[in-house]
C-alpha cells in the first residue's frame, strides 16, 4: 500500500505581500520574474478560469491526489485557512472539485482553487462566482478512499508548487512565486502596473503605441522597403 504524508503546518507568504499581489496582473508577475523564470512559474495554457472577471491572490495549500480519487484534496480543504488557495494535482478522472466543496469554500473564505484535473458541476459553480481554475471538465465522480499528500511539493499543470508560496490567478492563467521571491515579485509587479497606467493617460490624451511601446525606433533600424501602392497579384 502505497504511503500517504499529510503535514499540517504551512509556512506561508505573508498576508500583506498577498494583498498588494491582488493588484497586479498575471502578465505583469510574469513580467517582473524575466523571461525564463515567468515561464516556468506560469501554468501550461489549459489551465482556464471557470468564471471570468476574477483575480485571485494567497498562500498555496498543495494535494496530490490518487487516480480517480479526491480523498486528499478534502484533506487539504479541511485544512485550509481564510485567503488561501488550494492547488490540486489530479490529472486522471474523478472530478476533485463541485458545488459543495465550492459552497464549504466560499463559507470558508478560500481564495480560489486551482485544480490540475476535472472539475464538475460547473452551472452550480458559475452561479456561485466559484473562483476556480482547471485544466478539464467532465462529470465523472471520484473516490474518497485513495492515498495522496498534502502541504508537500507538486507539480500542477507544469509548474512546481510549494505549500505557502504565492498564487495569482486571473483570466491570463496561474503564476506560482516562491514565497522568498514574493515580495519583491510583487514589487516590480506594481511598478509596472503604475508605468501602464501612465501609458493609459497618454493613449487617451491622443498618443499612439507605435511610439509609447518604441516601435517607431525598432523599425527603423530594420531594413524595411514601403511601397506607395496595393498589392497587386
Amino acid at each position: 500500500m502505497v504511503k500517504s504524508k499529510v503535514y499540517l503546518q504551512v509556512e506561508r507568504v505573508d498576508e500583506a505581500t498577498c494583498a498588494l499581489a491582488a493588484g497586479a496582473s498575471v502578465s505583469n508577475l510574469h513580467e517582473a520574474m524575466g523571461a525564463a523564470a515567468g515561464r516556468l512559474a506560469t501554468m501550461g495554457p489549459q489551465m482556464r478560469p471557470l468564471v471570468p472577471g476574477i483575480r485571485i491572490a494567497g498562500p498555496a495549500v498543495t494535494a496530490f491526489c490518487a487516480p480517480g480519487d479526491n480523498l486528499m484534496m478534502h484533506r487539504a480543504l479541511y485544512l485550509a485557512r481564510r485567503g488561501d488557495v488550494l492547488v490540486v494535482q489530479a490529472p486522471e478522472s474523478g472530478a476533485q472539485w463541485g458545488d459543495m466543496a465550492g459552497l464549504y469554500a466560499k463559507v470558508k473564505g478560500l481564495a480560489g482553487i486551482v485544480v490540475d484535473g476535472f472539475i464538475r458541476d460547473t452551472d452550480d459553480l458559475l452561479a456561485l462566482r466559484s473562483p476556480v481554475w482547471s485544466t478539464k471538465i467532465g462529470p465523472s465522480s471520484p473516490q474518497k478512499t485513495g492515498y495522496g499528500i498534502v502541504n508537500a511539493p507538486i507539480v500542477c499543470s507544469g509548474v512546481r508548487v510549494e505549500p505557502g508560496d504565492l498564487v495569482v490567478a486571473d483570466g491570463d492563467g496561474v503564476i506560482v512565486i516562491p514565497k522568498r521571491e514574493a515580495a519583491a515579485t510583487v514589487a516590480r509587479a506594481l511598478e509596472r502596473t503604475r508605468r501602464e497606467d501612465a501609458a493609459r493617460a497618454d493613449l487617451e490624451a491622443g498618443k499612439h503605441p507605435w511610439h509609447l511601446h518604441g516601435c517607431d525606433q525598432n523599425y527603423a533600424q530594420l531594413d524595411v522597403e514601403e511601397i506607395d501602392a496595393p498589392w497587386r497579384p
